[in-house]
């Protein structure tokens, strides 16, 4: 094993290796202090195996197609290769792995394009551990993790003076209740939580879901949430 190898790498341990449902983590930061206090938060809670490190992006790639983690947690600012680019690599190689961003920046634009390039999740550095933890077990089952200021934030950049007229006839042929739902998913609202809001049963969200996926021709929750930032489509 070379040395970058060992470095990068950490055994997991035997309790969590036998766990059947175990989420495997992996860590991109080139800041050493953070990247230890996150890996100490993470490794406390009894889900969470953290599998591997990578602390330039160089180390990204070799390690998502080594260890093949189910998250990595990605600053999109690093030495070595670009979170953005990296982003463009894993969804060009259809990786499995699912991305959360981890970010201090406040630029919208990085917002936007790192969901554009398949991010399931953007956290801010800032976010309560509580939060960060949450957003990883969604993500991991198959959610996406936009809090209201990120969520804001794409939205206000996809707006621009130029698409008002084009919008006007991208308006998708779906129900005010379908537009409910769409603004719930893209609000990051589980199907339960959609059903709550809506007063509506679990059941009916997944129908109107089924009809709105076929509607629009998006394949997942992702796909959808992008699609309702990009046509800004709110419950009319």
């Amino acid at each position: 094993m070379s040395q970058r190898t060992r470095e990068r790498k950490i055994v997991a341990t035997s309790e969590k290796a036998n766990g059947s449902d175990v989420i495997r983590i992996a860590l991109a930061d080139d800041h050493v202090i953070f990247r230890d206090g996150l890996r100490r938060l993470l490794a406390v809670e009894p889900d969470f195996d953290i599998v591997a490190e990578a602390k330039d992006g160089t180390e990204v790639m070799p390690i998502l197609e080594e260890y093949k983690p189910d998250i990595l947690l990605l600053d999109l600012r690093m030495p070595g290769a670009d979170g953005l680019t990296l982003l463009q690599h894993i969804q060009i190689n259809k990786l499995k792995t699912k991305i959360i961003v981890l970010t201090a920046s406040e630029d919208e634009g990085e917002y936007v394009q790192a969901m554009k390039y398949g991010t399931s999740g953007i956290v801010f550095k800032e976010t309560a551990t509580e939060l960060l933890i949450k957003s990883i077990r969604l993500v991991y089952e198959g959610e996406i993790w936009l809090d209201s200021r990120t969520t804001a934030a794409v939205m206000r950049q996809f707006e621009s003076p130029g698409d008002a007229g084009s919008r006007e006839h991208e308006k998708p042929a779906i129900s005010n209740r379908e537009r409910e739902v769409v603004a719930c998913v893209a609000k990051g609202f589980k199907n339960k939580e959609i059903a709550e809001k809506m007063f509506i049963s679990e059941q009916t969200v997944k129908n109107h879901l089924y009809k709105i996926f076929d509607k629009l021709g998006v394949s997942d929750r992702l796909e959808l949430a992008l699609y309702a930032i990009h046509h800004n489509i709110r419950p009319l």
